[in-house]
């Protein structure tokens, strides 16, 4: 199985060039393909990004914060 499972299989895959083929022309596909390709990078970028914030532990500064309920005392800043 494909990443979109049985809705496209080579038959398929084929059409669809020729489609693409037929409306933007031989010479401009190297430079659609690149422009695909860039705009996959920045949204994989942008991904990882989201994943690293969203990851992240919290802050010394804030888990200060956070533990003052506790019975031990915060440590103040310096």
């Amino acid at each position: 199985m494909g990443i979109f499972g049985n809705a496209f299989g080579w038959p398929h895959l084929i059409v669809i060039l020729v489609i693409v083929l037929l409306l933007f022309g031989a010479p401009k596909l190297p430079g659609l393909a690149r422009s695909l390709g860039q705009s996959m990078r920045i949204f994989r970028g942008e991904m990882k990004t989201m994943k690293d914030e969203n990851g992240k532990d919290i802050p010394a500064e804030n888990q200060a914060a956070d533990s003052s309920d506790s019975d031990t005392p915060a440590k103040p800043k310096q």
